[in-house]
């Protein structure tokens, strides 16, 4: 705890706090609530948090008495309330967009430093984590030494990126750094790192108050389930954060979830979780959070809720929110958390009001839904979309439906084949992975004894299979190895092959060469099958073309069957060496089994020693060479790492946004745009723009790495933006990739080439697209790559929450067609010159603006479209330029003593 001076009290709110033989303070919001009249308990718990927060920060400039007043006294309706400034107690960031941070903070060192002042005042001011989980790929699966030989090509592969990382960690002050083979950002957030409640010194007592964060990867809200405050957000916002100023929202519509019932015997969390997504995204809580209350909430474990609150992105909340109960300090202990703080978790809640009582009346919600748990099937979902929830019996007809002009009919094959030339709907990579799923003890323990009881039956995965395991945190193995499960998992070929995101964040690596071949030559339609989150078009491999998510178990269960087109609630996944037919049903292991077989080995020990050496990167990490002085070493023949470009020019006078003018579309796009069709993390092709830009520079094919990888490298990653192999540009029909047509010529070309003559001729750009733009990742570079293409400006039916903030902060604007107004209602094909006017009165929260069409005929249409910059922050970011620019003027602007140059 830091030393500060004694906390404000501007509403005489603050109140002894005692906790056995130690005494804090906190800002009481039973207090608050009686000075104000207003009902407490009506308030959402997630509201109570934010509430909180806020009294804490009344007088520091940035949040108002009318703030907290406003907010305690809100009413139960549907819709956003008013903008109010959060300040969150820490930030989260897996290395992949953790290191490009990083690298945009150097950039901002060096612009400071030309100034003549000391670049360390580019320093985080509130505690950050990076966890690195995002670089390592299955390149190597199926075998013992999988594991050594994905760590081995990580760290030759990442050596610069890494090194920048070293660098940072002896540079700035408040970042704690996991290295790489510990697990995945959010698992370990859950397990370790989230408090709940925190203190800091102020005076001579501690002051207590909720622990809360944004975290630079969409499934941060994973921590939800423990009562932490927290959202997904791109780095460019997280940056504002890390310089100390609040985070600007409106403060959110809460939609209330009420769970009933109980699951039924063989029915598992995530099977739970893919039918909650499908019916929370019919429900529409597009950017709201979504409360979980009911009794249902007494049947679900700890991870449960974690696994349903991971997938907040999927059903398209801002959160997925469980309130703090008995629940919590049992996972709390059981994770290996100190007694003391299991203690002050419980007092804080209880004494604030943020403690669930089962018995107690629900808040108030504005809109209810209901989700019965008894309702739920085993199931999957795909194969293109998380919401598409596809029961057993249903997965051959899905696939059917879904690939029916590719495949045809796609007759079923048959269950005795072990080797056989690959058909239509043949599963080629099967990978337990993800935070979602392997951090639900129940689900894992599941998966091993099937794996182990279909070893005993002598089946295994299908030759064709490309099969891995990619534990989101160590206590995952160890409690495999206690359990004496792994050498089943390792029988059907499910051998660890590291711990990171790897096939769930697109690191899935290559398939064997005769595989890939029999799919070229073949036009085969193939799958994957994971225990993941997302199944996003052309995200898992490029010979790919659906994906289905499902539970670990199941995972195991298809890469025995080798296909989709067998019905698993009916049908042999195999036959075993005597001839006789094995079906899902021999195999799957009773609750009672798996229950026993967790009490037996979950212990507060196995995650004490599972992370008790977190800090211990191993020599290859502990030995990377790395700068060592404030301003960091740019090389300038680095392909990895080179100094971004948006802070050029920074420090001239605040611009006003403009109107725009004479504006060409650089692409039509359709619905559920996801970040990966804009900015894809994959494999970057040789002839894609990217690689012909790699080759250029003397990179061999097989060097190229993946997108995420280069990603500190703007030059490769503006040319991979909108080069997703599935985009589908309405400019062009039937066609796929990232092709348009170049205006007014009509020529088809990339569109990174399409951007650079615009860019020569001065013509100004926008994205025109359908409903949901944006969806999936918090990928910034989706923004970061459209800014420097020359995008002004989006256009679209319905934007994704953190892709809509992400496109604010690079200082792009997103623009929303009204309700019943589309791209097909107004005849748009791409041929058109378009006028955004309005700006020039000045660019305001949620003003409208005029669009004006001319089609190659020389007649016009106007519309207006509803400006999505929705703060007074957010449109003071675009009229600084975007996010880096408005902090740099923040820097600069209070900085008063010249230093020299370092």
């Amino acid at each position: 705890m830091s030393a500060t001076v004694a906390p404000r009290d501007a509403l005489g709110c603050l109140r002894p706090l005692a906790i056995g033989q130690d005494s804090y303070v906190c800002y009481s919001l039973p207090a608050l609530a009686a000075s104000l009249h207003a009902d407490l308990d009506g308030l959402p718990f997630s509201l109570r948090v934010l509430l909180e927060n806020l009294l804490r920060h009344v007088g520091d400039g940035t949040v108002t008495e009318s703030d907290v007043t406003t907010l305690a006294r809100w009413d139960a309706v549907d819709r956003e309330g008013g903008e109010v400034a959060f300040h969150p107690a820490r930030v989260l960031m897996p290395d992949s967009s953790g290191i490009p941070l990083l690298i945009d903070f150097a950039a901002l060192r060096d612009a400071v430093a030309a100034r003549g002042l000391d670049p360390r005042r580019v320093n985080p001011r509130i505690p950050v984590d990076l966890v690195i989980d995002h670089s390592v790929r299955a390149d190597h699966a199926g075998t013992p030494d999988a594991f050594a030989r994905n760590l081995a090509l990580e760290m030759a592969r990442n050596g610069e990126r890494y090194a920048v990382v070293r660098w940072a960690m002896a540079q700035y002050d408040n970042l704690r750094v996991i290295p790489p083979a510990n697990g995945i950002v959010h698992q370990i957030n859950l397990e370790y790192l989230a408090s709940v409640v925190t203190a800091t010194r102020s005076g001579e007592v501690p002051l207590a108050f909720p622990d809360s964060l944004v975290g630079m990867d969409s499934h941060t809200p994973m921590v939800n389930a423990l009562g932490v405050f927290g959202w997904g957000v791109g780095g460019i916002e997280a940056a504002t954060a890390l310089v100390g100023q609040p985070v600007a929202l409106r403060v959110p519509r809460v939609v209330g979830c009420r769970v009933t019932g109980a699951r039924r015997a063989g029915v598992v969390c995530t099977d739970i979780v893919l039918a909650l997504t499908r019916v929370l995204r019919a429900a529409g809580v597009l950017g709201a959070v979504v409360e979980f209350f009911g009794p249902g909430l007494d049947t679900l474990s700890l991870p449960d809720r974690a696994t349903i609150a991971n997938m907040a992105a999927e059903y398209g909340a801002t959160m997925g929110f469980f309130p703090i109960d008995a629940e919590t300090l049992r996972y709390l202990a059981g994770t290996g958390r100190a007694a003391a703080q299991v203690a002050l978790v419980e007092a804080y809640a209880r004494a604030q009001r943020l403690w669930r009582e089962p018995d107690r009346p629900a808040p108030a919600f504005g809109r209810v839904v209901d989700f019965d748990l008894a309702s739920v099937q085993p199931a999957l979902a795909g194969p293109l979309r998380p919401e598409q929830y596809v029961p057993l019996p249903d997965v051959p007809a899905s696939f059917r439906r879904g690939f029916a002009d590719r495949a045809g009919p796609a007759p079923a094959a048959a269950v005795d084949a072990t080797a056989r030339p690959l058909r239509h709907g043949d599963i080629v990579i099967a990978s337990i992975a993800s935070c979602t799923n392997t951090s639900n003890p129940f689900q894992i323990v599941a998966a091993g004894l099937l794996a182990r009881n279909a070893a005993a039956r002598g089946l295994t995965a299908r030759p064709w299979v490309k099969t891995s395991f990619s534990p989101g945190s160590r206590a995952v193995t160890a409690m495999l190895d206690a359990a004496g499960l792994t050498a089943g998992l390792d029988a059907i070929g499910f051998h660890l092959a590291g711990y990171g995101c790897m096939s769930c964040g697109g690191g899935s690596g290559p398939l064997p060469e005769p595989i890939a071949a029999q799919i070229e030559q073949g036009g085969l339609v193939v799958l994957g099958m994971l225990s993941s989150n997302r199944n996003f078009e052309g995200r898992l491999h490029p010979l790919i073309r659906g994906t289905y998510l499902g539970s670990p178990p199941l995972v195991v269960a298809y890469a025995i069957a080798g296909s989709v087109l067998h019905d698993l609630s009916r049908d042999p996944l195999g036959v075993d060496p005597d001839g006789v037919a094995v079906r899902l049903a021999d195999l799957w292991p009773s609750d009672v089994e798996i229950e026993a077989m967790l009490r037996s080995v979950q212990s507060p020990e196995l995650f004490r020693r599972s992370y008790g050496a977190l800090a211990d990167g191993g020599p290859g990490w502990t030995g990377l060479a790395h700068c060592d002085a404030p301003v960091f070493a740019w090389d300038p023949d680095s392909l990895y790492i080179k100094r971004p470009p948006f802070l050029d020019g920074a420090g001239s006078a605040a611009r006003q946004f403009a109107d725009i003018r004479g504006a060409r579309p650089l692409l039509l796009l359709g619905d559920d745009i996801t970040t990966d069709h804009i900015s894809p993390g994959g494999a970057i092709p040789p002839n894609a723009p990217a690689g012909e830009y790699l080759l250029d520079h003397g990179v061999a094919p097989a060097g190229f790495s993946t997108y995420v990888a280069r990603r500190a490298n703007h030059e490769v990653m503006v040319r991979g933006t909108f080069a997703n192999i599935r985009i589908r540009n309405e400019m062009l029909p039937g066609t796929e990739g990232g092709l348009t047509r170049h205006m007014p010529d009509g020529r088809t070309t990339s569109v990174f080439a399409a951007a650079e003559q615009y860019r020569a001729d001065g013509v100004p750009l926008l994205v025109i697209a359908g409903a949901n733009y944006g969806c999936g990742s918090s990928r910034d570079w989706a923004a970061k790559g459209a800014a420097l293409l020359g995008v002004r400006a989006v256009v679209a039916e319905s934007f994704e929450r953190i892709h809509r903030s992400n496109l604010v902060g690079m200082g792009v604007v997103p623009l929303q067609f009204a309700a019943g107004e589309t791209r097909h209602t107004l005849g748009l094909d791409g041929s058109e010159v378009i006028d955004l006017l309005g700006f020039d009165a000045g660019l305001t929260p949620g003003m409208s603006i005029l669009a004006r069409f001319t089609r190659p005929d020389g007649s016009t249409q106007e519309t207006r479209l509803l400006c999505r910059v929705d703060t007074r922050r957010e449109a003071e970011w675009v009229r600084a330029g975007g996010i880096l620019p408005y902090v740099f003027d923040e820097i600069t602007s209070t900085a008063a003593e010249p230093t020299a140059a370092p």
